[in-house]
């Protein structure tokens, strides 16, 4: 039998992360297993006449975190923001983390749509220490 201990859901807020977030919460809760939700925050550029800090992108990003709804009342999620690389920082904290699988949502972008614009879903998938569930529907529990 499959052995889940620990999950990691990165989100990016999208409808396809939020059908994730309903895989993963069922998986925590079918498997008792302990559940963190990532979000991989990204410096924005910018201007001469704008100052952004990491503190601030930080701070704005783990907000936006805390205010997200688990699909399922009974889970209880670790929170965690990151500043960097999505696809880097995902697969750090996977390691850091333990995880036994990955629960990601993705675009399900292919050819010539998916090379000009690149996949962190596939790219983690490729590279990841651990088994990576991803999903491009809608999911019901």
């Amino acid at each position: 039998m499959l052995r889940i201990g620990t999950i990691l859901h990165p989100t990016d807020y999208s409808e396809y992360s939020k059908n994730a977030l309903q895989i993963a919460c069922a998986l925590a809760r079918d498997y008792s297993a302990r559940l963190v939700v990532l979000h991989v925050a990204i410096m924005p550029f910018a201007d001469r006449y704008q100052t952004i800090t990491p503190e601030a992108v930080l701070k704005e990003a783990q907000e936006q975190l805390n205010h997200l709804q688990l699909p399922i009342d009974t889970i209880r999620a670790e929170r965690r923001v990151e500043l960097g690389d999505p696809v880097s920082e995902i697969l750090r904290i996977a390691k850091e983390i333990s995880a036994d699988v990955i629960v990601m949502g993705s675009h399900g972008r292919t050819g010539l749509q998916r090379l000009l614009t690149g996949s962190v879903t596939e790219l983690v998938l490729r590279t990841a220490h651990c088994l990576v569930l991803t999903t491009t529907k809608q999911s019901v529990i």
